[in-house]
């Protein structure tokens, strides 16, 4: 796949916790369909925190979307749910059991945030730059 295409697949989840496996589960796939599955540890990963808050701590409504795009160099992830909350990166002490999965997301990407969606509840993404293939020059 030609990375500066631009293309996306999303798929909507119910807000249960099996949901979240069958997230990643759809990212393998896309990613793998895509030619990306190079990036499909890292994504996966971080699908798996977004789509955790989004069934935990964000849907009344009953369902999330997660969204996978390309646009340019970038990968897009983006997890959307019904709840206005924003999270929030946690300061983390020895004693803490969760609250790490903003950092992960953090550090897995190279660049993550939150965006309104009107009239109600948030997009929250990472995004996760696509290195194109090193091409074979002749020596």
């Amino acid at each position: 796949m030609n990375p500066s295409m631009t293309r996306f697949d999303q798929r909507f989840f119910a807000s249960a916790p099996a949901s979240v496996g069958l997230a990643r589960d759809f990212v393998d796939k896309t990613l793998l369909a895509w030619g990306l599955d190079a990036l499909a540890e890292d994504v996966r990963l971080c699908v798996s925190e977004l789509a955790t808050n989004a069934v935990v701590h964000a849907n009344t409504y009953g369902s999330f979307l997660v969204r996978l795009a390309i646009d340019g160099r970038y990968l897009h992830l983006e997890v959307h749910d019904d709840h206005p909350r924003r999270p929030e990166v946690r300061v983390l002490t020895h004693d803490v059991t969760s609250g790490r999965g903003l950092r992960l997301v953090a550090a897995l990407s190279v660049g993550w945030g939150v965006d309104a969606l009107h009239p109600s509840g948030k997009i929250v993404w990472s995004r996760f730059h696509i290195v194109p293939a090193l091409q074979e020059t002749p020596c």
